[in-house]
């Protein structure tokens, strides 16, 4: 199933807290403050793949979650940091935030940090001063970010075949590659934007999209209306079929 349109909810990982320790050993019955400091939280990203051409997994998997991080210990550890988790995205989506464009992921491997963790919180070791050498005083880790996000596909083609319904859109790109939609004689048949690779010769390939009939008055919602013409925005070259 073709799916352009996706919201998800991101958290980076929360920040582990500092540690409240004192040396003890054997020898050293007054040893000072060695309390280590949380590691930061994970972070939540956003990458580009050309293996992927749907934002359909997103609509079963709407939330995400970067690992948090360890805390402090004595003897000046300090905590381990939380794993960043990495969101996989086809080429050509668009993260919104509140509406507004934060990203265009179009190049493979492009990506993006859209929630930081938390950064961990200081250990006693970090509060030593001439006047307190033995303090107790600690942070807590802070929370990583969270949003909201939209994620948008616009599909990347060299060339873009538009017409009106039953203009032979399909039954083209069905003749010049190996893509096979669906074909038959009423209008609409196309639902959901096809891509298919042409191969030129021994020159090489390029990449032929067939967009859902368009007609007059799409922008104001005629026909499909404006569900598929932002699949046009990205391409090339368009080959108008009448």
């Amino acid at each position: 199933m073709f799916i352009d349109h996706a919201t998800i909810s991101v958290k980076g990982g929360n920040g582990g807290s500092g540690c409240v320790s004192f040396r003890r050993e054997k020898h050293v019955p007054k040893g000072g403050p060695n309390g280590g400091d949380g590691g930061k939280g994970g972070d939540v990203v956003i990458q580009a793949a050309s293996q992927l051409s749907t934002l359909l997994d997103f609509r079963y998997r709407p939330n995400f979650k970067a690992a948090r991080a360890t805390h402090g210990k004595g003897s000046d550890k300090h905590g381990k940091g939380g794993k960043d988790l990495i969101v996989k995205v086809p080429l050509g989506t668009s993260i919104k935030e509140n509406g507004k464009i934060i990203s265009d992921l179009v190049e493979e491997g492009q990506s993006i940090i859209v929630a930081k963790g938390g950064r961990g919180g200081r250990g006693n070791a970090r509060f030593v001063t001439s006047t307190t050498q033995a303090p107790r005083d600690w942070e807590p880790g802070e929370f990583g970010e969270e949003k909201t996000l939209e994620l948008e596909l616009k599909l990347i083609a060299d060339v873009g075949l538009v017409g009106l319904p039953n203009a032979g859109k399909s039954t083209l790109i069905s003749k010049f590659s190996e893509a096979r939609p669906k074909i038959a004689d009423y209008p609409f048949t196309t639902l959901k934007p096809n891509l298919g690779i042409v191969r030129y010769r021994d020159i090489g390939t390029f990449v032929m999209a067939d967009i859902p009939g368009i007609i007059e008055g799409a922008h104001f919602g005629k026909g499909l209306g404006l569900e598929f013409l932002r699949h046009i925005e990205r391409n090339k070259l368009l080959l108008i079929l009448v």
